[in-house]
């Protein structure tokens, strides 16, 4: 048969029209030869836990994108189903589970979520998602303090856990109290009780989970009634005035908290002669494992990691962890050789004992590095304890039943974290795109795409990213545009993620104070209205 040349032309024709259909999406995820697939690495939730937990979203996520309107035409139309049949549960929360991410804003997840994707290989990385992000219920909340725009911990740490606005670093207490005035803080009708306390009232288990010290200005929130967040121990508290270290361990509700999980050993017994520890010579861990004894049940006090393992949940009603003298160290700092617990150690154990109690629990975690992290402007290590912060609520909700426990995931307050134009998609989060002169200053310099606003980054006049020899180590102070030794808190609101009973109640813009009294509702707990009284 014989082939003319207008034959060839026709079949040349017809391979460059296939090729202009496929070669984009072929090129999208070079090597792959896959239009669009889901990703299992990238998916912040197992199978397992999707099939069980019928109420969080279960969006794929797709390695590549393509590029014709079909792509994205047919995944909307599958999400707007999925969401339609999207059910609630209108029940009362049995437990209820608060995460609290120091600092972490929104800036802040959109780069840890992308940094997830990239390790996993998708295209990009942006359209990975955390595992809290497949919560179906989703607010804004307003952090300020009563008396200062931009929020701290201490006063954050008021509103999200007993429900009303106090003045910056103090904590427990009402804005009547100024900052370090003792003898305000000796007024009793200036106390507010935790969400922990409503729990305990109620015959529920509780415990506080944190990798800063057990002192810090977040898990006090849930125990302490303080004029000021530094007064951790005897060194700077006035006579007059209970250091934070002393009410955890004298003070209910700290003393009978069933899980106690942080660092701060030095506030406690300060064995080692810290210059910043205790100077009274009291031994308080001492002091609680007296008290614990007493009450007839088992009880545990650990150090490290291996102790934490060998621990009998069944055996154990109360148990301290205390795993180093300050903070922890930062999840990139650690060796083979450390023995220190991350989050989702503590978690899982500190959820295994909790569950125990027929009543139910209730259980305060906080990822405290995001915010450490952020103050000296070290982006990459601040993302990496978002991951860290990640794995722990995947492994809460690989231990709870959605139909009876409350989860929630927010933040106190944001940092100034910004993610810079514009690097093209696939360009590393902790780089810049040098492909282009987008990432190009007016004066011809390169900056990277992660920046801050203040903190210790500011670089010099004529400051070139590309000519940096340590941008890709984990200690790489990223820069800041004004100088500031510690980089400041900002203001704009934060997210909080719920699923679970009640978790609907989570929409709109919010108050930071109401985000108790929607768990105190869900939990039958508190003084305030109830869902058990609605029934």
């Amino acid at each position: 048969m014989e082939v003319t040349r207008r034959d060839l032309l026709i079949v040349l024709a017809a391979v460059s029209i296939v090729l202009v259909i496929l070669l984009p999406s072929l090129l999208i995820k070079p090597g792959s030869g896959q239009d669009s697939v889901e990703s299992d690495i990238a998916s912040s939730l197992s199978d397992d836990i999707k099939e069980r937990a019928t109420y969080l979203i279960k969006d794929p996520i797709h390695t590549s994108e393509l590029i014709d309107e079909e792509f994205w035409f047919q995944d909307a139309q599958e999400k707007l189903k999925r969401d339609r049949n999207m059910r609630t549960v209108n029940k009362r929360a049995k437990n209820v589970i608060f995460f609290l991410s120091d600092g972490m804003g929104i800036s802040t997840q959109t780069a840890a979520r992308t940094l997830k994707g990239q390790r996993a290989d998708l295209v990009g990385g942006e359209q990975a998602k955390l595992s809290f992000e497949e919560f179906p219920n989703v607010a804004l909340s307003r952090t300020y303090c009563y008396d200062y725009t931009v929020a701290d911990s201490a006063c954050s740490a008021t509103a999200y856990l007993s429900g009303v606005k106090a003045n910056k670093d103090t904590i427990g207490v009402t804005a009547a109290v100024k900052y370090e005035d003792c003898q305000a803080q000796l007024d009793k009708n200036s106390e507010v009780e935790s969400l922990l306390a409503w729990a305990m009232d109620e015959g529920k288990s509780t415990g506080i989970v944190t990798t800063d010290s057990l002192t810090g200005a977040s898990p006090a929130g849930a125990y302490a009634h303080t004029a000021s967040r530094d007064w951790t121990n005897n060194v700077d508290t006035p006579e007059d005035c209970e250091d934070i270290a002393k009410q955890l361990i004298r003070n209910k509700p700290g003393k009978d908290f069933n899980v106690i999980f942080g660092g701060g050993g030095k506030n406690f017994t300060n064995e080692k002669n810290d210059l910043e520890g205790r100077t009274d010579g009291l031994d308080l861990i001492g002091e609680w494992k007296e008290n614990k004894k007493t009450t007839g049940k088992g009880y545990a006090y650990v150090t490290n990691l291996t102790q934490l393992k060998d621990i009998k949940s069944d055996d154990t009603d109360y148990i301290l962890g205390i795993f180093n003298d300050d903070k922890f160290e930062y999840n990139l700092d650690l060796t083979e050789e450390d023995d220190q617990p991350d989050l989702e150690d503590m978690t899982r154990k500190a959820i295994e004992i909790l569950s125990k109690n027929e009543n139910g629990f209730v259980l305060f975690i906080e990822a405290a590095h995001v915010d450490k992290a952020h103050h000296d402007n070290l982006a990459q290590k601040a993302l990496e304890e978002v991951l860290r912060l990640d794995e722990a609520v995947t492994a809460a909700l690989e231990m709870s039943d959605l139909e009876e426990t409350l989860i929630i995931v927010t933040a106190d307050h944001s940092h100034s974290l910004t993610i810079n134009g514009y690097p093209k998609r696939g360009t590393d989060i902790f780089g810049y795109d040098d492909t282009t002169d987008e990432q190009l200053s007016d004066d011809g310099f390169y900056y990277p795409t992660l920046m801050y606003a203040t903190g210790p980054g500011r670089k010099p006049a004529g400051y070139d990213v590309s000519k940096e020899e340590h941008l890709k180590s984990k200690d790489y102070v990223a820069p800041a545009t004004v100088m500031r030794d510690s980089s400041a808190h900002q203001g704009e609101d934060v997210a909080v993620y719920a699923v679970g009973p009640q978790a609907h109640l989570f929409k709109g813009l919010i108050q930071q104070y109401y985000i108790p009294h929607i768990l105190g509702y869900a939990a039958c707990i508190g003084k305030g209205d109830k869902f058990c009284n609605t029934q």
